[in-house]
Formats: structure tokens, C-alpha cells, sequence
């Protein structure tokens, strides 16, 4: 980490995407980066659609870190429209083109175009875990309660 406290990330702006803003911090206080799409037309996302959209850059995260790709809450309100695998996990050792996965749960089309924001990506601290066989589990409260048990 440099003196700032930001992580110090290379990013390569990909032919594709020559024209577009990097992705971006909207206000001071966001968390995530606006990512665009980097389309070179506009796109027809159908109600239950689904379809990869090219950001137009690649990243070279800091060992240790990870970029998760999340939805637009204002996308996901008006249109239904979110990233099907949220969060989508760019691990740091990816070099390849930042894609977003995105669907369209809401009952009309939504067009995309290019340069328009679609998603947002968080960077955030990877902790590995070293696995430990054991023939037991320490008990808890909850033990094997499952889905919705904690809110009961």
C-alpha cells in the first residue's frame, strides 16, 4: 500500500476500449469503480437474457487482493437488470479482458450502449485459508441448521 492507502493497480486500456473513461470512483465516498461497456453497438438484453459484456481494459491486481464485479443498484431497480454471478471474482492472477456477466430479471428489454456504466468493481483483500482434515467439528449453537434457521 502506498502512503494514500490505495492499493497501486496496473490497468491496460484494450483496442476496443481506445475512447472510454476508465473505470472509475463516482463520489468520494464510493466503494466501487464504475465499470462501462466497452460494445461497439448497441446491445438488446431481452427479459430472462443473459450476455457477457467487454469492459475494454484488463487489471494486474496486487497479490493478496481480489476485484469483485457487482451490480448497479439503480440498473437492478428501473430495469432488473444485475450481474448473474454477483460477485463475480477477478482473482489476482487473471490478465485476461474484465467481462461482466449480466441478466435481465425485469419483464421489459434493455438496451445497452456503449460507454454506459453497467456494474461496479469492489477491491478487496483475499485471506487463504490452509484446510485441516478433522474427523469432528467443535460444536456451535446453530450446529447443522441450514438456509433461513437464523432467522427464525
Amino acid at each position: 500500500m502506498n502512503s494514500g492507502g490505495a492499493a497501486p493497480v496496473a490497468i491496460r486500456r484494450l483496442p476496443h476500449g481506445r475512447d472510454l473513461a476508465l473505470p472509475a470512483y463516482a463520489t468520494p465516498g464510493s466503494a466501487g469503480l464504475d465499470l462501462s461497456a466497452a460494445i461497439e453497438q448497441d446491445i438488446l438484453l431481452a427479459p430472462g437474457e443473459r450476455r457477457l459484456v467487454a469492459t475494454g481494459f484488463a487489471l494486474a491486481l496486487p497479490a493478496g487482493f481480489e476485484a469483485q464485479v457487482r451490480p448497479r443498484s439503480g440498473l437492478a431497480l428501473e430495469h432488473g437488470l444485475t450481474v448473474l454471478n454477483a460477485p463475480g471474482t477477478i482473482d489476482c492472477d487473471y490478465r485476461g479482458e474484465v467481462a461482466v456477466l449480466l441478466v435481465n430479471l425485469g419483464d421489459k428489454p434493455v438496451r445497452l450502449s456503449r460507454g454506459q456504466r453497467i456494474a461496479q468493481l469492489v477491491l478487496a483483500r483475499v485471506e487463504r485459508a490452509r484446510l485441516e482434515l478433522s474427523d469432528e467439528l467443535p460444536g456451535t449453537a446453530r450446529g447443522g441448521a441450514g438456509f433461513g434457521s437464523s432467522g427464525r
